[in-house]
């Protein structure tokens, strides 16, 4: 049966700062996994609505499955303000633990820059979460530095996509990071693509696609 997926507002959220505004992409009736996708800095404009944001869930709603995309605390309608991502942590689990209420599925999570760095730190180790990618990883950016000392400890498979001209995270040092990483972890470079993949989304839509599809649906065998 085919079933086309609706986008619903969820009100029902809620996280330690109050309400978390999210938006909610239905799958199919049968689908293996729920996602859940979180953006960059909101203090730089980062949205629920980043493009970037957008592609990723556009590439799990590809298999069929329901996608929860919301805006950290002090985010577009989302209330409480930045914490300099300590409490963002708290806003991605109530939204983990709603989504697991709602579905009772496996889920996978896909991050953008900030949020992926969030994700990491949240999703690592968390037996709900079957997979983790994290996309325009930041290392250096604003003064700000991030670290990933974890990442050895992570055992659930790992995607990173990066681009070869991303500021906020050079190539080498990228490359350093996921070195540390406990198997299994892909990096995707996306050449000459900046921190946002500006005329590149499709790229990472198809890098992180190829993704869910080894890992996580396999192909069936015809009789």
């Amino acid at each position: 049966m085919n079933h086309n997926p609706i986008l619903r507002s969820i009100d029902t959220l809620r996280g330690p700062a109050g309400r978390i505004e999210a938006l909610l992409n239905t799958g199919q009736p049968d689908a293996p996994y729920a996602a859940i996708v979180s953006h960059p800095h909101p203090l730089f404009g980062g949205t629920m609505h980043n493009k970037v944001v957008y592609h990723a869930m556009k590439a799990f709603q590809a298999h069929g499955l329901p996608v929860l995309r919301f805006n950290f605390r002090g985010a577009g309608l989302s209330e409480g303000t930045h914490d300099n991502g300590h409490g963002e942590r708290d806003d991605l689990r109530a939204a983990l633990a709603w989504l697991q209420q709602e579905y009772g599925l496996p889920i996978l999570f896909a991050g953008f820059s900030f949020g992926a760095s969030v994700g990491l730190r949240t999703c690592c180790g968390d037996e709900r979460i079957q997979g983790i990618a994290a996309l325009g990883l930041p290392v250096r950016a604003g003064g700000r530095e991030y670290h990933y000392s974890f990442l050895p400890a992570c055992g659930q498979p790992k995607l990173f996509i990066s681009g070869t001209r991303d500021e906020y995270g050079p190539q080498a040092e990228v490359e350093a990071v996921v070195a540390t990483a406990a198997p299994p972890a892909k990096l995707v470079w996306v050449p000459g693509a900046d921190h946002f993949f500006a005329g590149q989304l499709t790229q990472v839509q198809l890098a992180l696609s190829a993704w869910i599809e080894a890992h996580f649906l396999p192909a069936t065998v015809a009789p």
